[in-house]
């Protein structure tokens, strides 16, 4: 795609096309499956939804940046912006979702990577991106959502009887 076309792709959509793609009881559904999955492991997850890059992130592309690139470093931008990295176990995870670029991303925190393989990561990214194209946007992130709990029960179950505090909200970031 050429520079110019990519920009105003990105320049055209905002906050209210992912509140389009993530309405307000899909994002209310999504919360309380996170929540309910935290109910299951130590880890903190987080669902990120965002139209478009900022304008500093698109001058990336192209010659200096592949698009995959730009796209990961937006996502690690999420995770700290989201505080993803600061939780007591360092296993929490961002699913981020591009829409402009139809892109998905996970960050898992250094704790929970170190355990999973990235060809696994990969799996999940590459169904979720599939439930996607199909347009079922609520299907494949509770799918995703389901995938990456799973993984976080292996290696990081809940304690019993342990009381953990919730260190990170469970809403879904949509901008």
């Amino acid at each position: 795609m050429n520079k110019l076309l990519r920009i105003l792709k990105h320049r055209w959509l905002d906050s209210s096309d992912a509140r389009r793609a993530v309405p307000d009881d899909m994002a209310d559904r999504l919360a309380r499956r996170v929540a309910a999955s935290e109910g299951r492991h130590s880890g903190e997850v987080r669902l990120c939804v965002e139209a478009a890059l900022p304008t500093s992130y698109l001058w990336r592309l192209g010659a200096r940046a592949p698009l995959s690139s730009v796209v990961r470093e937006r996502a690690l931008t999420w995770f700290g912006r989201l505080r993803i990295w600061d939780t007591e176990h360092n296993n929490g995870v961002l699913i981020y979702l591009l829409l402009a670029e139809h892109a998905v991303e996970f960050v898992a925190d250094r704790a929970l990577a170190r355990r999973v393989p990235e060809s696994e990561w990969q799996a999940i990214v590459d169904r979720l991106g599939s439930r996607l194209r199909e347009g079922a946007v609520e299907d494949g992130l509770t799918q995703a959502l389901e995938e990456v709990s799973a993984l976080l029960v292996t290696h990081f179950p809940a304690e019993p009887g342990a009381v953990r505090p919730n260190e990170l909200p469970d809403t879904v970031v949509r901008r």
